[in-house]
């Protein structure tokens, strides 16, 4: 798809084009009408020689001479003749030239209305004589052409015959060149036009493409928002400025009524996940507070016996509840993480040691002797919390699998397991805070691991396994390439 401005050149170079067959032809219509013109005063020319051939005839007819000669005398009584053969020939100056005597007579019966001379130019005299000459030489007509300024002078001589002999009839006529001045001023506008048009193209394209320049780099600057696009003074260019204006506002409206609506959504989550906390917490505080009540009241009500269990029962249920305190604490005060290099199966081996049970589930580690980069205690933590929900859903006959992973930039741990799953009623909320599927469970655990992972700068995902039923757990650690 072609361009404003190509589009522009494009036609900028038909209009060349076209001045240049318009030149041409004005050229070949000046040839053609100076050659025609040229044509006619050679015809005019010959004519007039012929007229005053013709009259002479007329004047000698029937007159032997009588020892007259060629003189000036003779010249004289000629001069009627020659007037009378010319004086309808508008331009044409004429004469007699003699052999032996020169020039006998001259006629320009029409300079006055041309404001010339009446006497034979002495710049054509010697080319009257030769030309005259050539004539009587050859006894017939001849013509010739001389160049006058910037026109031309055609010249024409025939024998004239009679009782005196050696005599030529001549007639000249000054033919200016036809649209000289025409052709040159018809070129000059045309060079004026072409340059106009060249200059009003590269004016309007050098406009144009500021207002466009500008108006992309207002559309591509994301600091300012959406911006409001001064108008370029070019009327079809700013009915598109008005729509961008138009489309802009109605997208800051459109903006801020969905940053209204995703404020007042992320409002309502948080005073639901508020809501949802503050019930698990509740729940979770309510069930051991009564079992202390129980227990105290039973002491209070009975001997000696009974006063020591319901006393040990009520430190059980004041540990619960410490530890909901403690892991709602790990979760809502996130530590800063220390990096140390940690060696990788010595690290995992060592938890899957802590966690080995005769009555649980097997535990798999998998890891080379290689090293990463992350704080021991709080990915250890983490870990162990997986385990611990590994081991839960997982049957005796089972398999759990701590297991290390190198990629590009990252580290990957997981914990996958043989067990039934997760199940699917819980999996949208599965790392949200009180989110278990287990009566005697606080929900925290997978919470506090993907604290600690993002603490990191990483995170905690839940897999499908390739093969068979159970769950994978990915906690993924960014690592220095080096």
């Amino acid at each position: 798809m072609l361009s404003l401005r190509s589009r522009l050149w494009i036609l900028w170079g038909l209009a060349f084009s076209a001045s240049l067959v318009v030149a041409l032809l004005l050229a070949q219509l000046y040839r053609a009408s100076n050659a025609a013109q040229l044509s006619r005063a050679q015809a005019v020319v010959a004519q007039a020689c012929d007229g005053i051939r013709d009259r002479y005839r007329f004047y000698v007819s029937g007159w032997d001479g009588g020892g007259a000669s060629a003189d000036r005398r003779y010249g004289d009584s000629l001069a009627p003749v020659l007037a009378a053969a010319l004086s309808s020939r508008d331009g044409v100056a004429g004469g007699i030239w003699s052999a032996t005597a020169g020039s006998l007579a001259f006629a320009f019966p029409t300079a006055a209305r041309h404001g010339l001379p009446a006497a034979i130019p002495s710049s054509v005299r010697d080319a009257v004589a030769a030309l005259a000459s050539q004539s009587l030489d050859s006894e017939q007509s001849t013509q010739r052409a001389l160049s006058a300024g910037s026109g031309r002078i055609e010249l024409a001589a025939c024998p004239l015959g009679g009782p005196i002999g050696g005599l030529a009839a001549w007639t000249m006529l000054r033919a200016p060149p036809v649209g000289s001045d025409a052709l040159r001023l018809g070129l000059g506008v045309l060079l004026l036009l072409l340059l106009g048009i060249a200059v009003w193209v590269a004016r309007l394209t050098t406009r144009w493409g500021r207002h466009v320049s500008a108006i992309e780099t207002a559309l591509q600057n994301p600091s300012s928002g959406l911006p409001s696009l001064a108008p370029t003074g070019e009327p079809e260019l700013d009915r598109v400025v008005a729509a961008i204006n138009q489309a802009c506002r109605h997208l800051t409206e459109a903006r801020a009524a969905a940053e209204a609506s995703a404020a007042q959504a992320a409002k309502a989550e948080r005073l639901a996940s508020l809501g949802r906390v503050a019930a698990g917490i509740a729940h979770e505080i309510r069930n051991p507070i009564a079992a202390i009540r129980l227990r105290a009241e039973n002491a209070l009500a009975g001997d000696e016996t009974r006063q020591r269990p319901a006393l040990e029962a009520s430190l059980v249920q004041v540990a619960r509840v410490d530890r909901l305190v403690s892991e709602l604490l790990a979760m809502t005060q996130r530590r800063t993480p220390v990096p140390a290099q940690v060696a990788l199966r010595p690290f995992l081996s060592a938890l899957a040691d802590q966690h080995r049970r005769p009555e649980a589930a097997s535990i798999l580690v998998e890891a080379d002797g290689s090293h990463a980069s992350f704080d021991a205690e709080l990915i250890g933590r983490a870990l162990d919390n997986l385990l611990l929900n590994a081991l839960r859903h997982t049957r005796p006959d089972g398999c759990v699998t701590l297991r290390a992973d190198r990629a590009p930039g990252s580290l990957r741990l997981s914990v996958s397991d043989t067990g039934s799953g997760v199940d699917g009623a819980i999996r949208s909320r599965l790392f949200e805070p009180f989110a278990t599927g287990r009566p005697d469970g606080t929900g925290l655990g997978l919470a506090i691991a993907r604290e600690m992972a993002e603490a990191h700068g990483g995170s905690l995902s839940l897999s499908e396994p390739e093969h068979g039923s159970g769950a994978v757990f990915i906690l993924a650690l960014p690592q220095d390439p080096e």
